[in-house]
Parts: C-alpha cells; structure tokens; sequence
C-alpha cells in the first residue's frame, strides 16, 4: 500500500478480515516481537523527521518545524520508548487472592492475564496528526495488537506521508493506513474492529459513537471542550500569563487542551492583560510573517475563529489584540491570527459557548474562588482544568471541587506529557484513557482466570446439595452486617 490507493467500505473490510486472520494465526506476540514493532515505529520517525516537517508546513500553510519536531515527533518518540522499555512488566500476570480465602490455602489461584484485543482502528485528527497516531500505537502495540490508521483529510499531505511509511516499514497485516474523505471515516468508524480509538471534535464523536455501537465496539474518545483557566489571588502573575499564553499560541491555540478560557480574581484583571502582553511579545516580537506562529488549518476553521472576535466587537465587548509590532492582518500570505483576549465576554456569545480551537482566549473575572469553581460547574466537564496559585487549601477546593479530564496546576497542558499518568477525558470530554500503563490496559483484554484445587475438600462439598448444617453455618457466617 502506497498512500496512492483508494478505498472503500469492501476493501476496509477485507483489510480487517486479513488482520484478525493473522492475529489467530500467529496468537499474542512476545515482547520481543512487540518491542520490534515499537522500534520500527521509533525509526519511521526518525528518519522520516523532515519529511514530517515538510508536510506539516504543506498542511497548515506556516507552521514551525521545531514547534513540528517538538509536539509531533519527539513526544511521539518519548511514549513509544516509555512502552518498549516497561512492556516486559506490565504483561507479567497479575495474582489476586481468592474468594473465599480459604480455597487460596489449600492451593486454588485467581489470576489477571493481559491479552492482546486483536485489531485496533485508530481515528487520528489533524491538529498533531503524527503524534495523535503513534502514542496511541504505542499502547496498541504495546498490548499485542494489530492496528488500522484512519488519518485526517484536512491534513492530506502528512495523511499520504504516513500510509508511505508505514507502508516502507509494515506488511498491512500489522499495521494498514486507510486515505479518504468522511465518506472513507464514516465506514471506517462501522468496522467491526476489537477497539476504536478516535481523537476529534465532540460533535463527530457522536457519530463514530453510533457507528461503533452496531458491532458492539469499545471506544476510547479523545476529545476536548473549553478547558479553564483559574487564576488564584497566590499566583505570580507574570509566570501564570507566560505560561498560559504559551499554551495559548503553541500551534495557534489549535490543541484540544488549549486553555479556553480564564478566570482571574476581578482586581488582578489590568495586572493579567499587561502580563499576557508582554508575554506574547517575548515570544513573537512579530507575527505576521514569523516562522515561530502556526496558520490555522483551513479557511472555514479561520472565519469561524474571526468570527467570534467580530461578534464580540459587534456587542461592544473590550478586545485586545496583541500585535507586538502592530501588523495590519488584513492582507497575508497565511491564515495567521494574533492572540486575542476577549474581556469579560458575555456567556450568550460564541465565543464562550463553542470550543475555540484557535489563538483567541476570553478573560472574566471572579470575586471569590467559590465563583470561579461554581462558573466551571455550570458547565459541560473539559478534558483539561488548569490552576495557578500557591494557596494550598484554595488549590484542594478547586481540585476537590470540580471535574475534569486531567489537571496541570501552575501550568497548562503539561499533564498530557507525563506517561506514568491515563490521559482522558470525562463526559463530553471523552470516555477511557490511555498512555503508559494505563494504555496498555485500555488496548489489553484483561482476563480474569481461576484454577480450582484438585481435591474436592469438605468446604466444597458442603456447596453442593443436598444441603445440611455445614452450608448453613457457612450462610449464618456470611449473611450479617
């Protein structure tokens, strides 16, 4: 398979079928064949890295090759090393005590083995394509799996990239690439796969929800929401600006953990916009034309995101656009967009009622934490919560007090980076985590095994009718509060 061939609901099917053919041929694989496979991913990166670069900057119009070779390659790289070298451990069988205790004694076992599911689908989006394919796969494979890859459209040339390397590096018994518009998606998300993990907008998710429920398949859904910002009394401002605005540009806010919106104590508000301007111009003193700064993806996604900050403008809410060097962005080569806060938005504006995905963030302010935690409440649960502060029992309200996905406290995003922790959202953020671990699990069939005595003791006899005073005594024991 090249990138170059066509494919329709038949063919994924047949492609399936060959896969799950081969997983019963060959059974589980042994972790040397899992850490062979994991290798050979490493090294598609590897030696692929500016070709992934190329494409990206072809997809997005202007994006940063070391912003790509950061987000897309390197933290691609950094879980599928985290899985090769832990895989051994995390297969070993898992011994659990018996019920009742005492059949342990005399020799019974209960067990957890981890079994490989068989063919995993993986539905990757367009905002980190590479990454948002391979850490996945590194729990898939991982866990002794099979995978079929469902790339982004929107992202074509990085999308026919992948199907090439994979192509160079696996038969299509091990890994297979499927190229194609929703059409392609909609079948490939019907396929009776043994998992399907997509990564995508909440609102597509329902379909590939309802297309995955005809066979019964489970799902792990990455997908995203307005995830806050609270800013507490305690915090040093000038960090919590540098470090929100940071996660703010990176990829032009195009991330699905960006922070969405931030909550700041009423008379800190001024103190915020000053910090977040000096912070975007330490790390853009341009932007127009600055190689660091990512286009957004399309030109639907562009007037959908220009459209929130005419909306707000139209209504007469304070917007502050940070231009460092005061470019007219009206004419441009890209679909740039300069970081934008939108002050104190009302909650009837798009802005505050759709995902942003994109480098404009709203700023409101609150007078108690209390406010602030009952504000985020009130709202649909994100896959990412973010707290800046120093104040410990105002950091355990807010932790203790809310629901959300994960959490980075002082920072934004950086939860997703840590491979000992399940990444995962909750609600319409999503269902099921992975990473580390906890991918390993999500990807593995765990099956529950116990192995009897061989001797048919008194305490088992007395299970079977016809019943007398043993069992009875046994009952009398158990049935009390």
């Amino acid at each position: 398979m090249d990138g170059s061939q066509s494919f329709n609901a038949s063919a994924m099917q047949a492609l399936l079928e060959k896969q799950k053919a081969a997983h019963l041929r060959d059974g589980a694989p042994s972790a040397e064949k899992r850490i062979e496979r994991i290798d050979r991913c490493i090294l598609l990166l590897v030696e692929h890295r500016k070709a992934i670069e190329e494409a990206l900057v072809a997809d997005f119009g202007a994006r940063s090759p070391t912003a790509t070779a950061f987000t897309d390659i390197a933290s691609s790289i950094g879980p599928l090393k985290h899985a090769r070298d832990h895989l051994r451990k995390w297969m070993k069988t898992e011994k659990r005590r018996t019920t009742p205790a005492i059949l342990g004694l005399f020799g019974a076992k209960a067990e957890v083995r981890y079994q490989p599911k068989g063919v995993v689908g993986v539905i990757s989006p367009w905002n980190f394509p590479v990454n948002l394919t391979f850490s996945p796969l590194a729990g898939v494979l991982a866990a002794g799996n099979r995978a079929m890859i469902k790339p982004s459209e929107f992202t074509p040339a990085t999308s026919e990239l992948m199907a090439k390397m994979f192509a160079s590096a696996f038969s299509d018994e091990e890994i297979a690439v499927i190229t194609g518009g929703p059409e392609v998606g909609q079948a490939f998300a019907g396929l009776a796969f043994d998992h399907l993990i997509f990564t995508g907008a909440t609102s597509i998710a329902r379909h590939v929800m309802r297309a995955a429920a005809d066979n019964l398949v489970p799902l792990t859904l990455e997908l995203g929401g307005k995830s806050p910002v609270i800013v507490g009394r305690s915090a040093n401002m000038a960090v919590a600006a540098a470090r929100i605005m940071n996660g703010k540009t990176l990829n032009a806010g195009q991330i699905c953990l960006a922070p969405d919106y931030v909550l700041t104590p009423a008379e800190k508000l001024e103190s915020f916009i000053g910090e977040a301007e000096g912070a975007v111009r330490a790390m853009f003193p341009t932007i127009k034309d600055n190689p660091d700064y990512t286009a957004i993806i399309s030109q639907r996604h562009y007037d959908r995101i220009t459209g929130y900050i005419e909306e707000a403008k139209a209504r007469g809410t304070r917007v502050v656009e940070i231009k460092p060097a005061g470019e007219d962005f009206t004419q441009q080569e890209h679909r740039r967009i300069p970081p934008t806060l939108i002050i104190d938005p009302s909650d009837d504006l798009k802005v505050m009622q759709e995902e942003i995905f994109g480098p404009v963030l709203p700023v409101k302010t609150y007078q108690s934490v209390d406010e602030a935690v009952a504000y985020v409440n009130a709202h649909d649960r994100p896959l990412g919560l973010y707290y800046f502060g120093t104040d410990e029992a105002e950091r355990e309200k807010v932790l203790a007090g809310t629901t959300s996905g994960g959490v980075s406290v002082n920072d934004v995003i950086m939860h997703v980076a840590q491979e000992e922790l399940p990444f995962g959202g909750v609600g319409p953020a999503g269902m099921g985590s992975y990473h580390g671990l906890d991918g390993f699990r999500e990807f593995s069939h765990r099956k529950a095994v116990f192995s009897q005595i061989k001797n048919d003791i008194a305490p088992l006899k007395q299970m079977r009718p016809p019943y007398g005073p043993g069992i009875r005594k046994y009952l009398e024991g158990q049935i009390k509060a």
